[in-house]
């Protein structure tokens, strides 16, 4: 079982709304660029920026337009359910990169994502562009059934998708898009469209308790493997909450197979991963979403042992 060592709370400088709490809860999708780790959290419509050294402050960029409401139910009814976070290389424009803001498809409203270029230090630098995932949604709603994507990470020529099947219905997935049609897609400014889907495979990840492990993240390695993290949720269905029973992080072959899983020490929802490999180890940054908006979010570090090459 791997043992989870909290590295610090993600706090902001300041709320995002107006009698809001100044910190980041639901925090959702994890990546680590430069001097620079950003998070998106469910319940936003903004990124959260976090230096990579220290417990400094956070501060936020804004993603999608409008205001959320602060009341629960009303929030949960109109957010846009940003649930995963990668960053994508190769875009005209972007020559240091830039952060694609996944939402899950779970409801007519969670179709909207964003694109963030970043600066050479690995913040972020703006100007943000809306990417509209309504087409390529529809597409593997039609193959999957009802959507939860909570996972996406750049791999070689693939962005492979990780859909969260909890619930009664749900099927946990593993999606390849063609990288290239969607980076073109993305410069275009253009909507992704069902033509960037090649594979789509559904896997069972096994059980915590009673309660069945489903994907909520994922992180590339330079050898083609994808690290993911997975949830017990006890919820019959991708809109409603549940208790949590554990989370487990694995690792996927660079063909999408999972190839190693196990538990974490600690019942929290983890929800968002970045990997590194540093001196032969597989290193993990990991963000859990507590599902009450009171509650700082942690972020936690763990090392991976005994994974198969």
């Amino acid at each position: 079982m791997l043992r989870l060592t909290q590295r610090r709370k993600l706090i902001l400088q300041a709320p995002e709304t107006a009698g809001g709490h100044a910190h980041v809860s639901a925090a959702s999708g994890l990546v680590r660029a430069g001097q620079w780790l950003h998070v998106v959290a469910d319940d936003s419509l903004f990124l959260a920026s976090f230096p990579l050294v220290g417990e400094a402050p956070g501060a936020f960029q804004r993603l999608l337009p409008g205001e959320l409401p602060l009341e629960p139910k009303s929030r949960k009814a109109q957010k846009p359910d940003m649930e995963a976070l990668c960053l994508v290389q190769g875009l005209t424009g972007a020559p240091h990169g830039a952060l694609l803001a996944v939402p899950s498809g779970s409801t007519a409203v969670r179709q909207k994502g964003a694109l963030i270029p970043l600066a050479a230090d690995g913040s972020a630098a703006g100007p943000v562009r809306e990417v509209d995932f309504t087409s390529l949604y529809a597409q593997l709603a039609r193959e999957l059934g009802p959507l939860n994507v909570e996972g996406a990470a750049v791999s070689g020529a693939r962005l492979r998708l990780l859909n969260r099947g909890n619930g009664d219905e749900g099927k946990d997935a593993v999606v390849d898009l063609d990288a290239g049609r969607v980076v073109r897609a993305l410069e275009a400014g253009a909507p992704l469209e069902a033509d960037v889907v090649r594979i789509v495979r559904r896997w069972e990840l096994g059980r915590a308790g009673t309660v069945r492990l489903s994907f909520t993240d994922a992180a590339p390695l330079p050898d083609g493997r994808i690290v993911f993290t997975a949830a017990a949720e006890d919820t019959r269905d991708a809109y409603a909450d549940g208790a949590v029973m554990g989370s487990a992080v694995g690792v996927l072959a660079p063909d999408g197979t999972p190839m190693f899983l196990d538990g974490v020490d600690a019942k929290v929802k983890l929800e968002g991963v970045d990997a590194r490999v540093e001196g032969g180890r597989i290193h993990l940054l990991l963000v859990a979403d507590a599902d009450d908006p009171t509650q700082a979010a942690p972020l936690f570090e763990t090392v991976l042992e005994g994974v198969p090459a």
